[in-house]
């Protein structure tokens, strides 16, 4: 199923429900004063800003950790193009007859990586490309250790060369880890049963006036959908409305370069 359309109906469904709670609370203090006049509500003032204030911690936690980890998974776009940009540069401490070969093998190598991200949401495509720039890594180590062990090479080769190839590999671990980091399920399962929890506490605090405020309680249960929309959609940025599509352009830039 589409990422965007399973996100919009777990927060289009999280509104109805928030909307039959505030109901369920409204009736359940109903039946309670015709029951009782007398019916007690010292105390609820404490218990709804416990849950209220939980409530907005938990969103505020949510939001903030699924933020930080889009701006970080741009900041690595940024950071593999330079790694790549660098250890190409780098080959030309290697002897003329080496460099057209490597330089070939460049060019395969960030068409593999560029590939892994613009086949998304098609997973095994995206690891098929993935599976092939792994490849490419180890040829492209080879032939530059052997390059830079040549007689022709230049003294500081092997020295500036290679860990610039290594960088530019152990980025790619770091960005494949970095699509796959996301809060626990609990934290979820749980921002959802506190959104409920909190709209039966206010339907039950809402009982002061006989008529329903369906401006109140639409608003309630759509800004709190509305924003559980957005930090889902913030978790996964190659999926979503919400895209680092954009940096992308930086890795094609950069094989643009390389022609």
């Amino acid at each position: 199923m589409n990422h965007e359309f399973t996100v919009f109906l777990l927060t289009f469904g999280l509104f109805l429900a928030m909307l039959l709670f505030l109901e369920i609370g409204r009736r359940i203090v109903a039946r309670q004063r015709k029951e009782d006049s007398g019916t007690a509500t010292e105390g609820i003032g404490a218990v709804d800003g416990a849950v209220f204030a939980l409530l907005g911690l938990l969103i505020a936690f949510t939001f903030s950790g699924a933020s930080s980890r889009f701006d970080t998974r741009r900041q690595l776009i940024v950071e593999e193009t330079n790694d790549i940009g660098t250890a190409y540069l780098r080959l030309d401490l290697l002897p003329a007859e080496a460099q057209p070969a490597l330089r070939e093998s460049f060019r395969r190598y960030l068409d593999a990586r560029i590939e892994v991200y613009q086949k998304l949401p098609d997973i095994a495509a995206a690891k098929a490309s993935l599976v092939k720039a792994n490849e490419l890594q180890g040829q492209i180590w080879r032939q530059a250790v052997a390059a830079s062990r040549a007689e022709s090479a230049q003294p500081a080769a092997a020295i500036l060369l290679l860990p610039a190839l290594n960088a530019m590999i152990d980025i790619t671990t770091t960005r494949t880890m970095a699509i796959q980091m996301h809060p626990p399920t609990v934290v979820v399962v749980m921002l959802f049963g506190l959104a409920l929890a909190a709209s039966l506490l206010a339907g039950y605090g809402m009982t002061g006036s006989k008529v329903r405020s369906w401006f109140h309680m639409l608003g309630f249960a759509l800004v709190m959908a509305f924003a559980v929309y957005v930090i889902l959609d913030l978790e996964y940025p190659r999926l979503g409305l919400i895209r680092v599509d954009a940096f992308d352009q930086a890795l094609v830039d950069l094989r643009k370069s390389m022609n």
